[in-house]
């Protein structure tokens, strides 16, 4: 059994100090103290299996049908606090070396999707502002999500003739919709696309019952129906 520092478990979780010793209090997360006053201690184990659950606490939230409150740290209630965080984000990417070739990359297509969510859901949020936006350097994943009104809703303003959720996300991702401003619905996600398949990276995403997987390479779209969950807005995970 390895144990790690409370600095060392705050980095891998993406979370503050102040928040691991709440959790320790309140019984959600308990520290291990060999001691009566030494220092809080946590198993290697635990930690990095919560970091794994990410993807899982952003899916519960937008599929469940009232969303429910998120941790601050995972909480961008606004475009601002998003940008705060994806700086912070690249910031810390700059110091893994292992990442000097792809981190500009990775803050660039998590940009595209946050921002995507803020320019089209403003004052259409479904019952909460904002988004979901987490990431784990040790696991190699960046993980947003909103619950808005969706790719179909929003691209149905300019393609009244689309019929369902994996017509909308084939469109998001293949075609420009508009280049009027500021009217540019979904050009972004091409950006991901033409990065995601021409790098090192793997993209989920998902949006009402459509979902897509992008790799290196990959020239065709496919576009699946998701019968096992429906996302209230949007769901996305970037791996690299």
């Amino acid at each position: 059994m390895k144990l790690i520092t409370i600095k060392e478990a705050a980095e891998i979780l993406g979370v503050t100090l102040t928040t691991l010793r709440r959790w320790d209090k309140n019984g959600q997360l308990p520290a291990i103290r060999p001691a009566k006053k030494s220092h809080r201690l946590y198993r290697l184990e635990d930690i990095e299996a919560l970091a794994t659950d990410l993807f899982s606490t952003a899916k519960r939230w937008v599929s469940q049908e009232k969303g429910s409150e998120l941790e601050q740290e995972t909480y961008c209630q606004n475009s601002s606090i998003f940008q705060v965080r994806l700086q912070r984000l690249e910031f810390e990417m700059t110091k893994i070396p292992a990442l000097k070739d792809i981190f500009s990359l990775v803050s660039s297509t998590s940009g595209e999707i946050g921002n995507n969510s803020f320019d089209h859901n403003l004052g259409s949020w479904l019952d909460m502002p904002g988004i979901f936006f987490g990431y784990d350097l040790r696991k190699r994943v960046v993980v947003l999500a909103d619950r808005g009104q969706g790719v179909l809703r929003s691209l149905k303003r300019v393609r009244p003739a689309l019929e369902n959720d994996e017509e909308a996300l084939m469109v998001a991702f293949t075609e420009v919709v508009t280049g009027r401003a500021p009217e540019q619905r979904g050009n972004g996600l091409k950006y991901v696309r033409r990065v995601i398949t021409g790098s090192e990276m793997e993209l989920f995403f998902q949006t009402g019952s459509a979902r897509l997987i992008l790799r290196k390479g990959e020239k065709e779209i496919i576009v699946n129906k998701n019968s096992d969950m429906f996302v209230h807005g949007c769901l996305a995970s970037i791996k690299f």
